[in-house]
């Protein structure tokens, strides 16, 4: 499982109803994308859920980056990203854990995201797993979270590069009670063809001995 968000900022005084027409008419575009899990496509407005800026900022999860990587630059959909706005670094980051909540057959309305950074004295014993106890801690507050009777799905993921964690949650409803989230979205549309084939928990695997 990969995970994968890039952001539009847009000007303050930009009508967000064209991003609205934009989802509305190509949203089902990767209703059926082989190899990806979800497709969340999210906005943020300014002045709403205390966002300061308005932002398209779709969310993906793939369970193939091949397909993930034929997307971003074989022709496969995002140069119309590129033609329309330009082009946004992608963010990503690698799968840890992922959980179906109560709410999994609903279509979800709002989406938070929390990413925080790892820090560096983690590491207070000396055996080099201070991360690994950090990450562990932080799965089982997401399976905790996952269990809230509004979750659709809820992950967690880390960016080995600049040492930061996810963790993302889909809700049903636009009411959201994570209150650690540091961005709120509303979810336009909901693409998930390989909802079912995400994977359930831990996505951590030993190696075969």
């Amino acid at each position: 499982m990969y995970a994968k968000q890039y952001e539009i900022t847009l000007p303050a005084d930009y009508d967000m109803k064209i991003i609205r027409q934009r989802v509305a008419a190509g949203g089902h575009v990767l209703d059926d994308r082989a190899g990806l899990g979800l497709k969340a496509y999210l906005i943020r407005e300014r002045g709403t859920d205390n966002s300061p800026v308005n932002q398209y900022a779709p969310f993906y999860l793939w369970n193939d980056t091949g397909a993930m990587a034929h997307f971003l630059v074989g022709g496969g959909g995002f140069q119309n990203i590129i033609r329309d706005f330009g082009r946004p670094a992608a963010l990503h980051w690698t799968g840890i854990a992922c959980h179906a909540g109560p709410a999994r057959t609903a279509l979800p309305r709002a989406a938070s995201r929390r990413v925080t950074p790892l820090p560096y004295d983690a590491d207070l014993d000396g055996t080099g797993l201070g991360t690994s106890r950090l990450i562990e801690r932080e799965a089982e507050q997401l399976r905790q979270l996952s269990c809230h009777s509004g979750v659709h799905t809820a992950v967690l993921a880390v960016d080995p590069h600049h040492w930061q964690l996810l963790r993302f949650v889909l809700w049903e409803d636009t009411s959201v009670p994570d209150q650690s989230a540091t961005e709120h979205y509303e979810v336009l549309h909901l693409s998930a063809p390989g909802l079912a084939d995400l994977p359930e928990g831990r996505a951590l695997a030993s190696p075969r001995r």
